[in-house]
């Protein structure tokens, strides 16, 4: 029988890999946010929402690629905490614009400040070097246009 014929071990498989660190990471980091009262959405959110400029429902679902259903129930659940506030646009009364709260931008810093030690805890294994290496591997991969 050939060589070929024997299935390789999965743990040479690159789909099984990312899957099984992307789900170690998320593990790590939503346990990391826990006691900050977010999640990794609602704090990929805050983020996108501190970016500068005001941003509607619609830009900042389209930020963050989720469906207009998913980004009212994120901001449903940011706004009930006290951390985000809708208003409407001055440009354009059919607009919400979703804005931090001083509130939203102290959880912001504290929930981004547990999140990045989870992550240099998850890399760890790794010497800086290499985890510098596959960030930027992966970020090329992510960020690169399909042909």
């Amino acid at each position: 029988m050939a060589n070929d014929q024997y299935p390789t071990p999965l743990e040479s498989r690159l789909g099984y890999l990312l899957k099984h660190a992307q789900a170690r990471l998320a593990s790590a980091s939503a346990e990391a946010l826990a006691p900050h009262g977010v999640d990794g959405h609602e704090l990929a959110l805050l983020v996108v929402l501190s970016a500068g400029e005001p941003l509607s429902q619609v830009e900042a679902a389209g930020r963050l690629g989720v469906d207009r259903t998913t980004m009212v129930s994120l901001i449903d659940g940011l706004e009930d905490h006290g951390l985000v506030e809708r208003r409407r646009s001055p440009q354009d009364r059919r607009k919400n614009i979703v804005e931090l709260t001083p509130e939203g931008q102290d959880c912001l810093r504290r929930a981004e400040k547990a999140r990045r030690a989870a992550e240099r805890r998850f890399l760890a294994p790794l010497d800086e070097e290499a985890a510098a290496s596959l960030v930027r591997a992966l970020r090329t991969l992510v960020l690169t246009e399909r042909e």
